[in-house]
């Protein structure tokens, strides 16, 4: 494909999508407050006319030597939300690309792209026998947070129902997030409001689901998920967790409210890519596990993504991806059959479903495979 067909391509998705216009972002980790955070971002597309944008101009020299991939991330500087693309092939890093004057090694809330962090540490918990597995009942390990008078369904959720948001228990995103956050005990608070479907049932996207499963690494691994995620996660080179939030009980927030840089995800994006193995070869978590969270389990009734254990499924650019999707556009790619990772960072303070902007992401991942 020649240079002005990924020029035409790639320009042709931008103008069909909503596209952003760039905002003041100046992102501190210091302490956020729950209770005003955005969170979720799972509404359904806004019917807005689309915006068209202006051609953008070339940024710094990029890394890679790939002029096809060049032109396509020349071209994404006009997502304006846009904060750092890295891309990945077979292990090497063959592009990285800061946007709108962020810094390559800057960090980011990568808001519920962190999901898929917690279901690798469940699948470690696993491994290490202090679950047994995604069928285990959850009432037994939460006993002291049930209420006096549990719904007889309680008894049937399942650690994979968490995982996979067919908790059946009542949404903690979107409009009742802010009411969550601001009670005085997240987990007891989830574990007592009114059922809003049956476990195992459809998919109820909720972070309330993957903050129980923080409660109960908690529990079962006697230390705080960070502590955990720090030990478990230790060997993956580059990978580190900045700055997370907590309850008040002090367990860390399963599932948002995550800072980490663009490397360091997808430092973590290439542990999967890889099977569950480090680069130097040791199993972090099992192959099985990634299998399994990888296998279709539900349904988005807003995109129609197939969803696993903590990650969306879609087919982008004729293949197959499995993607962690946070508020506002913090993207983490695998595309197996390519060998290839892709991390996208973004304004974590816009939404990116109903703009169009999330869509604008998968175009440019689209013209990043066919690139490549």
């Amino acid at each position: 494909m020649g240079k002005a067909a990924i020029v035409l391509i790639f320009s042709c998705m931008i103008t069909r999508r909503t596209i952003l216009s760039s905002l003041p972002l100046a992102l501190s980790f210091a302490p956020l407050s729950l209770a005003r955070a955005q969170e979720t971002d799972v509404s359904p597309q806004s019917s807005a006319p689309r915006a068209k944008m202006p051609r953008p101009v070339p940024q710094a020299p990029p890394s890679s030597g790939n002029a096809q991939l060049n032109l396509v991330l020349d071209q994404a500087d006009a997502l304006g939300s846009l904060k750092v693309v890295l891309v990945a092939r077979h292990g090497h890093v063959i592009a990285r690309r800061a946007y709108h004057g962020h810094p390559l090694a800057g960090s980011s809330n990568i808001k519920s792209a962190s999901k898929s962090i917690i279901s690798c540490l469940v699948g470690i918990a696993i491994d290490r026998k202090l679950l047994d597995g995604p069928d285990q009942k959850i009432a037994p390990i939460l006993t002291s947070d049930l209420p006096a008078n549990p719904d007889p369904r309680m008894g049937d959720i399942t650690i994979g129902n968490l995982l996979s948001m067919q908790a059946g228990l009542a949404r903690m995103s979107g409009p009742n997030y802010g009411r969550w956050v601001s009670s005085r005990n997240f987990v007891r608070f989830a574990l007592a409001e009114p059922f809003d479907g049956e476990p195992g049932g459809e998919m109820l996207y909720s972070t309330a689901s993957t903050h129980l499963l923080s409660a109960i690494l908690t529990k079962v691994g006697r230390q705080s998920t960070l502590a955990l995620s720090r030990a478990w996660l230790a060997p993956i080179e580059g990978f580190r967790i900045g700055a997370w939030e907590r309850d008040p009980q002090g367990i860390y927030l399963g599932g948002n409210q995550m800072a980490m840089t663009a490397q360091s995800l997808l430092a973590f994006g290439e542990l999967y890519r890889n099977g569950g193995k480090a680069a130097d070869g040791k199993q972090v978590v099992s192959a099985r596990w990634i299998e399994q969270s990888w296998m279709p389990r539900t349904h988005s009734r807003y995109t129609g993504d197939a969803y696993g254990y903590g990650w969306f499924m879609r087919d982008i650019g004729g293949q197959a991806v499995k993607f962690g999707w946070g508020y506002g556009g913090q993207m983490l790619y695998i595309v197996p059959s390519l060998g290839l990772t892709v991390v996208m960072t973004s304004d974590d303070t816009s939404p990116s479903a109903r703009t169009g902007y999330r869509d604008g992401l998968h175009d440019l991942l689209g013209a990043i495979i066919g690139a490549v």
